[in-house]
């Protein structure tokens, strides 16, 4: 059965991107090495980073069957140009499908109704024995609402942004425990992966 994965570049205090929705500063890791970060397809990424992080990268989105994400993270990337990150299938998170979708020979499955819980239910069964990746803040926090993470995997970076969007808003149930991460340190990011005890 597919594990349902969230991931995020995330600053020392706890934002994904700056007031202005900027990202730059928590993925200035992904152009600071000299190491190709392998692509499912077989392909290289055009990004450079260190040999642990494109080890790790290379290892985990081999394995990623389906990615979801929310409405807001589909805007703010403009609809990937329709072709959404590591190519998988894409369950979007919305009320409302977006003006011109779905197109014709695109990836995308925009999930209006039943919410997360629907979302992580048809994503798993197009995944198989894969990854469900999660993409984006908001989204990320109702998965964890809901108990429909397996793993939270943070890249954190070594920069205080002191506002913006925070990764972990809005939480219920707290204190959420999750279990001791497995670590891998790149070059200006460290990667903590840790087990969710919250799942179904």
């Amino acid at each position: 059965m597919a594990k349902v994965i969230a991931n995020m570049s995330v600053s020392l205090d706890g934002f994904v991107a700056d007031p202005s929705d900027g990202v730059s500063e928590v993925f200035s890791w992904y152009d600071n090495g000299d190491a190709p970060i392998r692509m499912p397809d077989g392909t290289e990424s055009p990004n450079r980073v260190s040999k642990a992080s494109a080890e790790l990268l290379s290892e985990t989105w081999a394995r990623v069957g389906a990615l979801i994400a929310g409405r807001r993270t589909f805007d703010l990337a403009g609809g990937w140009g329709g072709e959404p990150p590591l190519g998988v299938q894409t369950f979007v998170v919305t009320h409302t499908i977006p003006d011109g979708w779905p197109r014709p020979g695109t990836p995308f499955t925009f999930v209006t109704e039943g919410g997360v819980e629907a979302a992580v239910s048809q994503a798993k069964a197009h995944a198989g024995d894969r990854i469900v990746a999660v993409s984006g803040a908001d989204v990320t926090q109702q998965c964890l609402n809901a108990r429909l993470l397996d793993e939270i995997s943070i890249d954190l970076t070594p920069v205080l942004l002191g506002s913006g969007v925070r990764y972990f808003d809005k939480l219920a149930n707290t204190p959420v425990r999750l279990q001791d991460p497995r670590v891998v340190e790149g070059t200006g990011v460290t990667h903590l992966i840790y087990g969710c005890t919250t799942s179904t």
